[in-house]
């Protein structure tokens, strides 16, 4: 535990000295902030309801943004140190190789939790002031702060796995800009392309469930407008996820399980690779 402590004290100073993590702060926090102000401006104050279609707003927004900070901290987390040869010399010292990729991970979580809970919780902490009182709606918020942690844990190790997998860092950039696009923008557009082409509606619900399931990021989205009554119903999607056969216990066990099998398969690679 010392050591991984050590690697993940490490990169979290890395991100210090690199402005990673007053950039995430200021972006999330100034996001967060300004759609809540979006949607209390027609009652003048922050209020379940309002909650709830900032809740939505930060859902969609965040399946852009979260993926996408995750990948620029990790895409580099290994194939960046065997460039710069840092590697070897690291592996010198009495650290075991699961060790590295184990701290490098918590490393760089801690910085997306900073991040989150600094950017979401900040604005959201800013906003109760202001309306002189605490609001109503607030376990939707909460669960969007952690759900979006989930989220960037599930890309911070997809990351990782592009990262040692290829040679070059340009390489490890360009691949992690293809599972962004991949994720966030293609897959949803042939789903409900294939949607779209399906006269005989061989596609079923029970189908395209499971299809939107193999998606981290659609999976994220369902779980957030589906979770809570009022979200859901302002998304107008209540009882979608009930219907399908998703709870939440299985919309969070699918995203854990994206976090789990590419850290397995980065270590089991990375124990092999030559140095």
């Amino acid at each position: 535990m010392k050591m991984l402590l050590i690697l993940a004290l490490k990169e979290i100073r890395d991100g210090l000295r690199n402005r990673w993590i007053a950039a995430a702060i200021v972006v999330l926090g100034t996001l967060a902030l300004a759609l809540s102000m979006l949607g209390s401006a027609p009652t003048g104050s922050i209020s379940a309801s309002a909650l709830d279609v900032t809740v939505i707003s930060l859902a969609s927004l965040s399946v852009y943004l979260i993926p996408l900070i995750a990948l620029m901290l990790s895409f580099d987390a290994l194939v960046g140190e065997f460039e710069r040869g840092t590697m070897m010399l690291l592996l010198t010292y009495p650290v075991r190789r699961w060790q590295v990729i184990m701290g490098k991970f918590l490393g760089h979580l801690s910085i997306l939790f900073i991040a989150i809970f600094a950017g979401y919780g900040g604005a959201i902490i800013i906003m109760i002031l202001m309306n002189e009182g605490i609001t109503e709606g607030w376990q939707a918020y909460v669960t969007l702060m952690a759900s979006s942690l989930v989220l960037g844990a599930i890309f911070i190790a997809l990351g990782y796995l592009v990262s040692v997998l290829v040679k070059e860092r340009a390489t490890a950039a360009g691949a992690a800009i293809g599972l962004w696009l991949v994720f966030v923008v293609l897959y949803d557009l042939i789903l409900f392309g294939a949607l779209l082409l399906d006269e005989g509606q061989v596609i079923g619900q029970q189908l395209f469930s499971a299809l939107m399931l193999i998606s981290p990021t659609d999976t994220y989205r369902i779980l957030n407008l589906s979770l809570f009554e009022g979200v859901s119903q302002a998304a107008g999607i209540a009882g979608v996820a009930s219907g399908a056969g998703m709870s939440a216990t299985l919309l969070l066990a699918v995203m854990l399980l994206w976090v789990v099998v590419p850290l397995a398969v980065t270590l089991l690679v990375f124990q092999r690779r030559e140095l």
